[in-house]
């Protein structure tokens, strides 16, 4: 059966990015005039040539979300339940050869975390583990899902890509969405940073939404980390990944997260940088390719950035994140995936959301499952 694997290698990269460069100001005009756009418009909208326009992009990214979304922006708080892995990934705190301490939360502390986070009046939460299938493999997650589903009205969660029946066991037991981001979709540059480990298998990685979609799951996240390669390639890429995806498994719901490289233990520096500015362009042009699509910011952004943002595209946004195992209650102190830039609490990020003239949501405002 066809994945998107097929539609992935007909493409090449360098000749991607080479034709977004070529894009002219004409081909931005005509993508900011266009009413239904395409890839082609995607590209415009992403090149060098469309940042004179970044205010009109902001302007119609802005009137997009509000005719489809309302007012409204959505809350979540991500829980790390291990930071076990058996991977090796240049780019991150959990990597198997950073010789930190390893946790794996008991029932009896994912109940103080659950506790906290709800206190918080979350109703949507993110289950994040380090990819360690022995440790906490299927098993493991299906029994914090059955643990803690009647707690929330959705629960997502980000671990290592899955088989297909294990989504379907895992759906069964009470999961929403899944989120799994390629990293990078440069093949050659995906290697080079996970050497090690079932995460170096690119072509499985890449086959995972489809997997997801064909388990039935109610959403789907989908993202790259920019830093590790030019981040105009790997968003059309994205793109390319969520029109294949929309198409073939049209029941399912779809977000696009933008995680910019962060520091962490052995830290690495970017490749390529992304700057405020390119990343606001990035955020307005998947507004106006797809006004439906969900668009998800995190606390890796600094306090000013997000600010800014929220009223240009965005529908969900963490707040109070911990992305070390028990950070809310459990074990503060212990070490994280990498560093958060936005620490305020919840009460003051839903001040901020007020204060923009958004109403805030703490559960996946568009769910249609119950």
């Amino acid at each position: 059966m066809s994945s998107f694997k097929d539609v992935f290698d007909t493409y090449n990269w360098d000749e991607t990015l080479q034709s977004i460069f070529s894009k002219t100001e004409n081909d931005v005009l005509r993508a900011l005039i266009n009413t239904k756009r395409d890839l082609e418009d995607f590209k415009a909208l992403i090149s060098p040539a469309a940042k004179p326009y970044l205010e009109e992009m902001a302007q119609l990214s802005r009137q997009l979300t509000k005719k489809r979304f309302g007012n409204t922006i959505q809350m979540y708080s991500p829980m790390y339940l291990s930071n076990e892995c058996q991977n090796i990934c240049t780019y991150c705190g959990f990597s198997m050869t950073n010789k930190i301490p390893r946790r794996t939360l008991t029932d009896a502390e994912i109940l103080k975390e659950v506790a906290y986070i709800k206190s918080k009046g979350y109703d949507h939460i993110l289950l994040v583990t380090g990819e360690a299938n022995k440790i906490v493999g299927v098993d493991y997650i299906n029994n914090v899902l059955k643990f803690i589903r009647s707690q929330f009205s959705n629960i997502t969660i980000e671990v290592q890509p899955l088989l297909q029946d294990e989504y379907e066991l895992l759906i069964e037991n009470g999961l929403y969405a899944v989120l799994v981001y390629q990293e990078t979709y440069h093949r050659e540059e995906y290697k080079k940073h996970h050497p090690k480990g079932k995460k170096s298998n690119f072509d499985f990685r890449l086959d995972t939404p489809d997997r997801l979609g064909k388990a039935g799951i109610h959403k789907i996240g989908l993202g790259a980390l920019f830093g590790l390669e030019d981040w105009r390639a790997d968003s059309f890429f994205t793109a390319l990944h969520l029109k294949y995806l929309q198409k073939t498994y049209w029941k399912t719901k779809y977000s696009i997260s933008f995680p910019r490289l962060r520091p962490h233990s052995g830290g690495l520096e970017p490749k390529v940088e992304m700057t405020d500015p390119d990343l606001v362009q990035l955020i307005c042009a998947f507004r106006l390719l797809d006004e439906d699509v969900e668009l998800s910011m995190s606390t890796r952004e600094s306090e000013v950035f997000r600010n800014n943002i929220v009223n240009l595209g965005i529908t969900s946004i963490s707040a109070e994140s911990k992305t070390n195992p028990g950070g809310y209650a459990v074990a503060p102190e212990s070490l994280e995936q990498f560093e958060i830039s936005d620490e305020r609490p919840t009460e003051v990020i839903t001040e901020m959301l007020k204060g923009n003239g958004l109403d805030v949501v703490w559960k996946d405002w568009t769910n249609n499952w119950e």
